[in-house]
């Protein structure tokens, strides 16, 4: 990281940022005022040129501190961190480590996915960082007498020429594959509420991949956490005209059900919530 920070001082980027501006050293702060009104002066009223280091909030590991490589977001806090961080991290704790909240009780790395939009950006801002992680990448694999990953191409042949951007066909391919014993994706239905139910929160995530190994119970737990559910109400998951027991497996109502209970490869659960019977 530290050579990919001095290229960027040394060269200056492309992208409208000076070198003062991409200094980590946070440098002469004289000089940052003078390169601000020379910048404002010069460029059109619609136009700003801000400092990257307003956006390192934005594009740095809060692990490492250094920028996003492989960006990788928990999906229950929707915080990103590098991959090879977080899932270090999660080597021996299941909380993130921005928010402590819980990300999973057993299994945090079934709530990570890769956030590709960010990673593009945070390429974009800083000049030479994919350049540079292409180049490690095909060396540590090559030092090891592994095959080279197909997204990451040989630095010999994808030359990248300073202050050219990068084709759209040049453009990083994060080699995250969403992990095999995730092999079931649920599609939630609310069919509603029984009367005297209030207080509960829209289910906004219906589409869920998940182990065929979960239960309905599981299923269950999921929505009453999301929609933040009270004690006294029930939830019944039904999957077709059948009301499934809190015991059964996703694969089990996989295979019982069949295609029948299965829309664009999805198994569709209908979910209602009722009030206990007395």
């Amino acid at each position: 990281m530290d050579g990919t920070v001095d290229r960027v001082v040394e060269e200056g980027s492309t992208r409208g940022f000076s070198r003062t501006d991409v200094s980590l050293s946070g440098g002469d702060e004289s000089r940052d005022t003078d390169h601000s009104q020379r910048s404002h002066e010069t460029q059109p009223d619609d136009e700003r040129s801000l400092p990257i280091r307003d956006f390192y909030p934005y594009i740095r590991c809060a692990l490492c501190n250094g920028f996003f490589i492989d960006a990788t977001t928990i999906t229950e806090c929707l915080h990103t961190f590098c991959k090879s961080c977080i899932v270090k991290h999660f080597f021996y704790s299941n909380r993130c480590p921005n928010c402590s909240i819980v990300v999973h009780q057993t299994q945090p790395l079934n709530s990570i996915r890769p956030d590709r939009q960010l990673q593009d950006i945070v390429f974009k801002m800083v000049p030479y960082l994919e350049e540079d992680e292409r180049s490690r990448i095909y060396a540590f694999y090559k030092q090891r007498g592994l095959g080279v990953p197909k997204p990451v191409a040989s630095p010999a042949t994808c030359p990248v020429k300073p202050h050219q951007r990068q084709k759209k066909d040049m453009l990083p391919q994060s080699v995250f594959t969403i992990p095999s014993e995730l092999d079931v994706s649920l599609m939630l239905e609310f069919v509603g509420a029984e009367e005297g139910i209030e207080n509960f929160k829209p289910l906004e995530r219906k589409y869920v991949r998940v182990s065929g190994e979960a239960t309905v119970r599981h299923v269950e737990l999921f929505i009453r956490r999301k929609m933040e559910l009270s004690q006294n109400c029930k939830v019944d998951v039904v999957c077709g005209e059948h009301l499934l027991e809190q015991c059964q497996s996703l694969r089990e109502v996989c295979n019982t059900m069949g295609k029948n209970a299965l829309q664009d490869g999805m198994l569709v659960l209908h979910f209602g919530l009722v009030l206990p019977a007395q």
